[in-house]
């Protein structure tokens, strides 16, 4: 059923992610900020599917902040800028309590009334059936047939500890299109001066461990092998040795070490003239760079070359080009757009991956007028520690894949 997305059965599209953590922290700014931005993409490019994949639905202090994401949920079904999407499907992670199985992902998708044949997959059953009404789904996902869900195994997690790190896979059928779509959340760098330590460091060796696990599930026997899009906060990073190599190439390192155990506790670069005025200070969750303007001149591009866990990948996953700076992170300070935050170095954790299979369903032939924008949504407010950042695709299609680095966003 994996057709080709034709003129004659062209559907608009819009894809999104976004690690939405933040916005449970100040709900009252920063979720009313990211709202409007997202109805102000939908009504721009007015998708006849809808797709968000959302991170750390919740945030850190998910217990106490679950009440917030019933009211975000209720506020994007019942919203006037929604109006028009009449049918909805909602899976909600939010069964804290089961350490074992608890991810804290969100997936929403809606579907426009112009949208008359569409089809969601049931893998118990192993058939499409018809999507109709709005439906919300939360506590009881490993049971629900319209999805697999799954946590990474503990031995995936470094040091064992369990975090909230895993994969949502819904199957769609739109006309006779059918894809996958993924939502994934991958895991972060705990400490900077480990990420330091060796390139690649060990905390890409884990990421890669663990996409390649999804990648295996996903296109095993058990169900019949389908174009498949995988956005969510992959928490690739850049390859921080080299990086700080270059950034701080003329800077002389003093290395400080804690009294009692004798580890190192931070990385001091300074200038070896101008007063030896520091360049970078590194520690385990400091990353203090003299000028983040180098991350966002020319949208960060010359550092694009450190950008490589990706690439480890590239017979299985293709990226439209990337144009918009480092996705995170960013200060969560409502009045901050730009301004990244001091703790990690920028990099483009929020990305939108495409199959060969489903690269082929979006490129049309040389001869059709198109565009392709890949970049932010909301690059001058504050929309939390992750931008949403968005890949548009037009042609005579209009395929319109948003991707919302929020986020990502993709429009095809």
């Amino acid at each position: 059923m994996a057709g080709k997305l034709t003129a004659a059965q062209g559907t608009g599209i819009l894809l999104v992610t976004a690690n939405v953590g933040s916005l449970f922290e100040d709900p009252e700014n920063l979720q009313k900020t990211w709202l409007r931005e997202f109805y102000q993409t939908v009504q721009t490019h007015r998708p006849q599917f809808l797709a968000v994949h959302c991170q750390e639905v919740g945030g850190k202090n998910y217990e106490a902040s679950m009440s917030h994401v019933d009211s975000f949920v209720k506020e994007l079904l019942s919203s006037d800028a929604m109006k028009e999407y009449n049918r909805a499907r909602v899976y909600l992670d939010e069964n804290y309590k089961s350490q074992e199985h608890f991810t804290a992902l969100g997936s929403f998708y809606f579907i426009h009334e112009s949208l008359k044949n569409i089809h969601q997959y049931d893998f118990k059953a192993k058939k499409f059936k018809k999507v109709v009404g709005k439906e919300t789904y939360s506590e009881t996902l490993e049971s629900t047939p319209t999805l697999e869900k799954e946590k990474f195994p503990q031995d995936y997690f470094p040091e064992c500890k369990w975090s909230r790190k895993g994969f949502i896979r819904t199957r769609w059928a739109l006309a006779e299109c059918a894809f996958d779509l993924v939502n994934i959340h991958l895991f972060h760098d705990a400490s900077n001066l480990v990420a330091w330590e060796k390139s690649p460091s060990v905390y890409s060796g884990t990421r890669q461990k663990a996409l390649g696990y999804v990648l295996d599930r996903i296109t095993d026997q058990r169900f019949e092998k389908m174009p498949y899009f995988v956005f969510g906060d992959f928490n690739f990073r850049l390859d921080s040795k080299q990086v700080i190599e270059t950034l701080c190439s003329s800077a002389t390192m003093q290395m400080v070490r804690t009294a009692d155990t004798n580890e190192v506790d931070k990385l001091i670069f300074r200038e070896s003239d101008n007063d030896r005025k520091v360049v970078l200070q590194l520690e385990k969750k400091l990353f203090s760079y003299v000028n983040q303007d180098v991350f966002r001149e020319n949208n960060g591009t010359s550092l694009l070359e450190y950008d490589r866990e990706l690439s480890v990948f590239k017979d299985r996953l293709h990226e439209l080009e990337i144009s918009f700076p480092p996705s995170y992170p960013y200060s969560e300070d409502s009045s901050q757009g730009k301004q990244y935050m001091n703790t990690r170095c920028p990099a483009w954790c929020d990305r939108i991956l495409l199959s060969s299979s489903a690269r082929d369903l979006v490129l049309k032939p040389e001869n059709e007028e198109k565009s392709i924008v890949y970049d932010n949504i909301g690059p001058n407010v504050c929309m939390g520690d992750h931008k949403v950042t968005r890949v548009c695709v037009r042609a005579c299609v209009c395929v319109c894949v948003h991707l919302c680095v929020f986020e990502s966003l993709i429009v095809l």
